[in-house]
């Protein structure tokens, strides 16, 4: 993925999170209870676009963070 993406896509996950009132910690607990192992500081790095993300993750953020694919890939 280009930089300018994953830096983008890392900010609309920060957004969303946010917007659920959710914290780094809970949102990585979250996964973790889905079978998806990201850690709080996984996560940190992937909303400032520093880790890459795999498909089912990208599957278990959207749902975690109740959207669509379209609001997670809005540049």
């Amino acid at each position: 993925m280009n930089q300018a993406y994953e830096i983008a896509f890392g900010k609309n996950i920060r957004t969303l999170r946010k917007k659920k009132k959710l914290t780094q910690e809970q949102l990585s607990a979250q996964l973790q209870t889905h079978g998806c192992d990201i850690t709080r500081s996984a996560l940190a790095k992937i909303e400032v676009g520093q880790r890459h993300l795999y498909p089912d993750e990208i599957r278990l953020l959207k749902e975690l963070l109740g959207t669509t694919f379209e609001e997670l890939f809005y540049f």
